[in-house]
This record gives structure tokens, C-alpha cells and sequence, in this order.
């Protein structure tokens, strides 16, 4: 694969926990402000209703690497709204990550009282524990995992029979590179009005930049570690014991936005409980 696998500075084990949520916190309000998963929702709604079939009930999500919270402040609206109305669906999102940001997923739940559920414990992605059950989604964090740990999170998957949405706004393109950089700059701009407000972040922005250096370095290396659609279906070729459905490939947003490149994959028919 092409894809160059250098590390990222924020998910190092060294790397202070208080900046590290800081950054998740100024990436999750990125999401927030742009919406630039938006353009998935209706796609990854499909992808729910087929791995669930007609099975009445909540739409159990187990988000995966969840950061700060990730896109979920507008894709849990997006995704309620689009669920299908005969049945009248409600969503249940799980957040997990190796390192979690406990006081941006406190500020999330208490947005969407118990839609939306911050795991208590660690949880790595490659390792997804029995009992957290429903589709699994990862955004913009599966270029963390090389190419055996990211077969492993797909094959986990599939052994326990869950549907999986991968999705990343990162890519090996020069424009990608371009709007890292945009959003970095824009960060000196928007750091007062990120939530939860704390003085560390405007220390750690404006008299020692950590944050934007930090971002911009490991945002360049996001892209540089992305992996392209045909290295995805690689990927899922390489799974076992695999019927799943897949679709693979990169989803135009319009001008000024970044593709996203998506891998979906769940059960040809509804699992039996």
C-alpha cells in the first residue's frame, strides 16, 4: 500500500491527557460547525436499515474512536429524522475510544439525554467488548490502525455478525492537505467559542500553539496515512467467514467541501437473536 504510516503526536501514550482533549475538543467542534458528515447521513441510515431489516426497535450505534464526539451532534439529528417513519425508529449511539474525553461527551449526552451513551471504559477498536452490540461506525480515525490491526476491526465485525461504516474526510490529495491547513487557521479564530470554555485552550492556542501545531502536523500525517477505496476493498478481500454486503468508495460533497471516503459492510439478511 502506498499510504505512509508516521505517528500522530496526539495519540501517543505520552502525550498529556488534558491537551489531548483539547485537541478532540477543537476537532469535535469542527465537525459541529462544518458538518461534513452530513452528506453521509442518508447513506449510513440505508446501511442501518439493511443490516436491521425490519426489526422494530432502537438503532443501537457503537462509534468507535469517538474522539470528542465526532460529527454525532448533527448526524444523530440527521440520522432521527431519516429513520423510517412506518416504524418510527429511535437511535442509540454508544461512544467509546481508547482515550476518552469525558467532559465533551457529558456536554453531547446532556444534549440528547440518553440517545446518545458515553462508554465508562477504554475500549480499543481492535477489541470491541461482547457486550457493546449494534452497527459500528469510526470517523476519521481509521487511518490510526495499520494494515493488520484495520483488517482486525473489520473482521471483528463480521465474526460478531455487526454492520461497520467507516468514513474519513482525510485523503492522500493535495487539496486535503489544503484544508487542514484552512481549518488550522481557522482555529485562531473559533478557539473562544469551543465548548467546554476553558483558559488552558487559549494558553495552549494563542502564547504556546501547541493545539494548532500539534493539528496541523498530525492532520498532514492523517492524510498521508488515509487509506484510498481500492486499498479498502483490498482490506475486505482479505476478510474470513465473509458474506457481508460491501460498498466502497468516495462520496462528492459539493464545492468547498472534502470527499468522504467510505467503506460499509453488514449481514445480507437480519441476524436472529
Amino acid at each position: 500500500m502506498g499510504r505512509i504510516h508516521f505517528i500522530e503526536i496526539h495519540e501517543q501514550t505520552w502525550f498529556p491527557s488534558s491537551i489531548r482533549d483539547e485537541i478532540t475538543d477543537a476537532l469535535q467542534f469542527g465537525f459541529k460547525l462544518l458538518r461534513v458528515y452530513s452528506p453521509i447521513a442518508p447513506r449510513l441510515q440505508c446501511a442501518l436499515d439493511s443490516a436491521r431489516g425490519k426489526k422494530i426497535g432502537a438503532q443501537e450505534i457503537v462509534d468507535m474512536c469517538s474522539g470528542g464526539g465526532g460529527p454525532w451532534f448533527d448526524l444523530a439529528l440527521k440520522l432521527q429524522s431519516q429513520a423510517l417513519h412506518e416504524e418510527k425508529r429511535d437511535l442509540q449511539v454508544w461512544l467509546t475510544d481508547k482515550y476518552p474525553n469525558r467532559g465533551a461527551h457529558k456536554n453531547l449526552i446532556s444534549t440528547f439525554d440518553h440517545r446518545i451513551t458515553s462508554y465508562p471504559r477504554s475500549v480499543d477498536a481492535v477489541n470491541v467488548p461482547a457486550e457493546l452490540q449494534g452497527f459500528r461506525t469510526m470517523f476519521t480515525a481509521f487511518h490510526h490502525f495499520q494494515e493488520d490491526d484495520a483488517r482486525n476491526i473489520l473482521q471483528s465485525a463480521v465474526d460478531a455478525g455487526e454492520g461497520i461504516g467507516i468514513f474519513e474526510i482525510t485523503r492522500r490529495a493535495p487539496a486535503a492537505v489544503g484544508l487542514v491547513l484552512a481549518w488550522v487557521l481557522l482555529l485562531f479564530v473559533c478557539t473562544p467559542w469551543i465548548r467546554p470554555f476553558r483558559w488552558s485552550r487559549l494558553l495552549w492556542t494563542f502564547l504556546v500553539p501547541i493545539i494548532p501545531s500539534v493539528l496541523l502536523f498530525d492532520g498532514i500525517v492523517s492524510c498521508l496515512r488515509t487509506y484510498r477505496p481500492c486499498e479498502l476493498k483490498y482490506l475486505v478481500d482479505k476478510l474470513s467467514f465473509n458474506n457481508y454486503r460491501w460498498d466502497v468508495g468516495e462520496q462528492r460533497c459539493g464545492l468547498g467541501r472534502p470527499r468522504i471516503t467510505y467503506l460499509i459492510g453488514h449481514p445480507p439478511a437480519l441476524r436472529s437473536n
